[in-house]
């Protein structure tokens, strides 16, 4: 193998050394007929011929590949609302989820609302054709009665109070596994509500606590009429020789 590079490297000086600064190949200059066959190419090229072994010729420029498939190791889901209503209140709830069997967190932040407690819930219906009465009721897949997220029993959108500071702002981040961003349960096609009064948890003892937690007149509200989802994937490097 080290002859052979050697033999190449003798090659390569003498072509390096060539008192001809014009290419190696050139047509002959003697003219031909139409009727014959195109010029005949002639090499210029003086000096020994150094043959190179079997061996030599037959290696390929190519390097090998050593890269390895890309890994996916993480992914997020986002979605995003807008809410808005007849009245000044107004505001953005963001989604995410880490991995499909993972809990959603829901930031929220609404202004225009009055100091105090609000309900805050994952309505049926992504319909707001006649304002926020066609959201329909709660979320509840699983037929349950009105209760505090905290609660096994309690509809899959009760998701408790929102509490509004002095300026009628109202910011919070909420961790819920019954509002996934995806599958049959999946808050697409859906509307989150902010009410006008304080959700009683299903405590209260009023006729609706076990249906709406009493929580009075729908504010804003603000649907997904398709997924607004997106999947940010870390992927590791290809591993480079």
């Amino acid at each position: 193998m080290q002859a052979a590079a050697s033999t190449a490297m003798a090659a390569h000086a003498i072509l390096s050394t060539s008192p001809s600064s014009c290419a190696l190949l050139s047509p002959v200059s003697k003219p031909v007929a139409a009727n014959h066959q195109p010029p005949a190419l002639r090499s210029l090229f003086h000096g020994v011929n150094l043959p190179l072994r079997q061996s030599m010729a037959s290696l390929s420029l190519a390097a090998p590949s050593t890269r390895k498939p890309l890994t996916v190791v993480a992914a997020t889901k986002k979605a995003v609302a807008v809410l808005k209503g007849t009245s000044s209140v107004e505001g953005v709830v963001t989604l995410t989820q880490e991995d499909d069997a993972g809990p959603t967190t829901v930031n929220v932040r609404i202004t225009g609302l009055t100091p105090g407690l609000h309900g805050f819930h994952l309505h049926e219906y992504g319909d707001t054709t006649n304002g926020c009465i066609s959201t329909g009721p709660h979320f509840n897949p699983n037929g349950l009665t009105h209760g505090a997220p905290e609660d096994e029993v309690r509809h899959a959108g009760d998701l408790g109070n929102i509490i509004a500071n002095a300026d009628g702002v109202a910011e919070a981040t909420i961790v819920d596994a019954q509002i996934p961003l995806s599958g049959p349960n999946a808050v697409v096609g859906r509307a989150f509500v902010v009410h006008e009064l304080e959700d009683d948890l299903g405590k209260g003892g009023h006729e609706l606590s076990l249906s709406t937690g009493n929580a009075g007149g729908r504010l804003a509200c603000g649907m997904y009429h398709c997924p607004i989802m997106f999947s940010i994937l870390f992927l590791l490097a290809r591993d480079l020789a």
